[in-house]
């Protein structure tokens, strides 16, 4: 269906630039936050929210999912008419600048985070609030702004998974190396809105594949870091401060270990096993039919029964 365009004097095929003081226009980047083309109701994937209004606007495709039609209807019809009076839409969340609430804007990831890990872990088991501080501690750095005073890596973890994010007192109180890590954070994190921005979320997905020595983590570890990551901004979802969850709209997947791990083997064993003949069929059967051991015990040749009699054996008569 061809969507409806729809702006204040509006000529087809004429660029419309915004003056300096629209939103979007910042950074030297030009974002026409006018340009707004509105499409009909569809039926999404999601069982629990089937219909999905669409629109682009800002330079990016928006949508969002409901569970009736009506509700999906008076959404874009306020889109419609928002348009129409030629309102700028905001280039994070895709919405008129207008209906960006002041609470949405002011409320940090850090905040947020914290919410969210008072919320969850009373609710979950000690091994599980253990991955959640870790999570959010890994996912926090990543979401703040380069400034000056930054405090090591490692100083600025520990305090926010001890502190932050725990429901477990430790101790009387943070250090003072502790307490200025977790000042500093809550001073430099980025508002939650920026996390509508593609390059911030995958920043911070980025950072879950990381450990601190800056090795690559295990996938397991991923994927249960990306599902707090995940479940975090579906909380947000919930409370009104974002539109939809971020990670919806990327196409991002974790790195996968290409080094093979081996069973312990030493390396000789390993040359050892590499040397055994292999027959047209599995290596596995060839191994058994010659009478190979695979224990390390019987990884040096071994003389043959017959050569052991010869040596055992009395000497016979007329021999020498």
């Amino acid at each position: 269906m061809t969507p409806a365009r729809v702006g204040p004097g509006r000529q087809p095929g004429l660029p419309v630039t915004p003056p300096a003081w629209a939103p979007g226009f910042y950074q030297g980047i030009t974002v026409n936050t006018f340009d707004v083309r509105i499409y009909a109701i569809r039926h999404g994937r999601s069982h629990r929210r089937p219909f999905e209004v669409r629109w682009h606007a800002a330079g990016r495709a928006r949508s969002r999912s409901f569970t009736t039609r009506g509700l999906a209807d008076s959404y874009r019809a306020e889109l419609v008419r928002a348009a129409r009076h030629g309102l700028g839409f905001d280039p994070g969340t895709g919405e008129p600048v207008r209906w960006v609430t002041r609470e949405a804007a002011t409320t940090s990831w850090h905040e947020h985070a914290v919410a969210y890990a008072a919320m969850k872990l009373p609710q979950v088991s000690a091994h599980s609030r253990a991955g959640i501080a870790d999570a959010l501690a890994t996912i926090t750095p990543a979401l703040t702004t380069p400034d000056t005073g930054r405090p090591p890596a490692t100083v600025l973890r520990a305090a926010l998974y001890r502190w932050a994010f725990s429901s477990v007192p430790h101790g009387t109180g943070p250090g003072p190396a502790a307490a200025t890590a977790l000042h500093w954070a809550e001073r430099h994190c980025l508002p939650l809105a920026r996390l509508e921005d593609p390059q911030v979320t995958r920043r911070a997905l980025e950072s879950l594949t990381l450990r601190l020595d800056g090795a690559r983590a295990a996938a397991a570890t991923i994927t249960r870091k990306r599902a707090v990551f995940y479940n975090a901004l579906g909380y947000a979802v919930e409370l009104g401060l974002l539109a939809s969850n971020p990670i919806d709209h990327l196409q991002w997947k974790a790195p996968r270990l290409h080094a093979q791990r081996t069973r312990g083997w030493s390396p000789a064993t390993l040359r050892y096993r590499r040397s055994w003949p292999r027959s047209p069929g599995s290596a596995r059967s060839s191994r058994r039919s010659s009478g190979a051991c695979t224990a390390l015990r019987c990884a040096l040749p071994k003389p043959s029964p017959c050569a052991v009699m010869t040596a055992t054996c009395p000497p016979a008569a007329g021999d020498g």
